[in-house]
């Protein structure tokens, strides 16, 4: 600054006596404008929330929920571990077509100009400009009166160029607050693109467990009912025998009848997945039928959930990013409202070529420009910028409350999705347990009744339960996946800090 007002003050050389008395007020007026740039930023300074977050979480992960309370890897490709080749595709096709991903792109790219918007205002602005007028006399206006009065039959030509500029210094900060309230929206934005991302891939993912779930309650129906017809050619063979009674047949037909009606709702169920899928991802349901309609397992974990800390939530979680973000944003703008309670300096210029000749109009001559600052100053506004403090002051308190909120929530819902995932896989255990029981004994009925020790009733009775817990099983399958994702949806996905969401966009 020394330095500019040593170079303001200097004569530059060669420069002519008479536009030394110049040279005096422009160095006056940078010297005092330099001074004003040395203010202060108005506002409160913003002071990240540190919220209370417990050392660890309540429902401790032990070897039962093959989970781990380590630091969370910096992978967030949470889907890989289910190690299934179909999932990772579908998440692909998410990741690069999904619809909900190009809507939070394109609010990425609108927060980005706005944020350029706000860093422009600190700058001066300049026009450039030129005409040529040709005015007649007019013989009823008296010569003097704009723009006719030349004289009557006089004439007159004016060839103009040159360029006008304005500055409004920020002394005050108010316009750096306005920045600061734009760049802490634009990283908003950033992490709530996160967040609609963690929330698409897990709805992706969620469909398509659910739809191996179906295939799964399927397969196991079908087999049921081979199951359950073999039973019935059993006893429609004892009955020709004489050795079972017609009710038991009419028993053995209901079961496979009731077997065969449960089918259709899972195939419809099979095909509403799918296309849930593809409106999810952003392609045709017709182009993923072939992919997702065969037989396949349901994705189970091959690694460990990365539990981490519930400090870790506070930079792993979007939504939460995105709220302490917006605090940030809503403080800034108290700054911006408080700047108008001061007076607003500006620096204008103008400069250019004027003359009457088409000859003269390029000649040193014809140069014309004025310099100086401007002040103004809201004297009276009945208390309009402090009731505008006073709101941005109340929406910055909204902010913080809604991030305790959203705060609070995530720990809910990691404790909720922890002790969630632990029972599923408590109660598949058991279910194996149910299904290997239920098995052996329809065997085992089955054989009595073919030696006409049992009744059928046995033999109906154990395929009931075969098939009511083949069926169980299956579902807890589905489920224990569908809360493996819930608690990478809870965590956050995979570690993932803002910079890597912000390379991974190109921002």
């Amino acid at each position: 600054m020394a330095r500019l007002l040593e170079l303001a003050a200097a004569r530059p050389a060669g420069l002519p006596p008479y536009r030394r008395r110049h040279v005096a007020p422009i160095a006056a007026i940078v010297a005092a404008w330099a001074a004003l740039l040395a203010g202060c930023t108005v506002g409160p300074d913003y002071v990240p929330p540190k919220p209370a977050m417990p050392a660890s979480f309540t429902e401790h992960t032990d070897s039962a929920t093959n989970a781990s309370q380590g630091s969370p890897t910096s992978d967030d490709a949470w889907w890989q571990g289910f190690g299934d080749a179909t999932l990772n595709s579908l998440m692909a096709d998410a990741l690069h077509s999904a619809p909900d991903l190009a809507v939070a792109e394109a609010r990425i790219r609108e927060a980005r100009a706005l944020r350029g918007i706000a860093g422009a205002d600190q700058y001066p602005t300049a026009d450039v400009g030129a005409k040529y007028d040709r005015t007649h006399g007019s013989a009823n206006v008296p010569v003097g009166v704009p723009p006719g009065g030349l004289g009557p039959g006089a004439n007159d030509n004016l060839w103009q160029t040159g360029f006008d500029a304005s500055w409004e210094i920020d002394v005050f900060g108010g316009k750096r607050r306005g920045v600061e309230a734009a760049d802490a929206s634009y990283q908003a934005t950033v992490a709530e693109r996160g967040d609609v991302e963690l929330t698409l891939l897990a709805e992706v993912a969620r469909n398509y467990i659910e739809l191996r779930g179906v295939l799964r309650q399927l397969a196991v129906a079908r087999s049921n009912l081979s199951i359950q017809q073999d039973s019935l050619s059993l006893t429609r063979s004892q009955f020709d025998a004489g050795l079972a009674s017609r009710l038991d047949v009419l028993r053995a037909q209901a079961q496979v009848s009731d077997t065969e009606a449960a089918i259709p709702t899972f195939e419809a169920n099979e095909r509403v997945s799918i296309y849930r899928i593809g409106a999810l991802i952003g392609q045709p349901p017709e182009q993923l039928l072939a992919q997702l309609d065969a037989p396949q397992a349901i994705p189970s974990a091959i690694a460990d959930v990365p539990v981490g800390l519930p400090s870790d939530l506070l930079r792993r979680r979007p939504d939460i990013r995105a709220a302490e973000r917006r605090i940030a944003a809503a403080n800034a703008r108290i700054g911006v409202a408080q700047a108008d309670l001061y007076p607003h300096f500006s620096l204008t210029g103008v400069a250019g070529l004027e003359s009457l000749n088409a000859s003269t109009f390029l000649t040193a001559p014809s140069r014309y420009f004025s310099i100086g600052p401007s002040i103004n100053w809201l004297i009276f506004d009945a208390g309009k910028v402090r009731f505008e403090m006073h709101a941005e002051e109340a929406r910055t308190d909204q902010a913080a409350a809604a991030y305790q909120r959203i705060v609070l929530g995530a720990l809910r819902d990691v404790e909720t999705a922890l002790v969630s995932y632990a029972q599923s896989k408590v109660r598949h255990e058991r279910l194996a347990a149910e299904v290997t029981a239920d098995r052996e004994a329809v065997t085992i009925a089955t054989r009595l009744y073919k030696q006409g020790l049992n009744d059928f009733l046995s033999v109906l009775d154990a395929g009931r339960s075969l098939y009511a817990a083949d069926d169980k099983l299956a579902q807890s399958e589905r489920d224990t996946a569908l809360e493996r994702v819930a608690l990478y949806k809870a965590l956050g996905g995979g570690w993932q800090t803002e910079g890597d969401a912000a390379n991974k966009q190109g921002i």
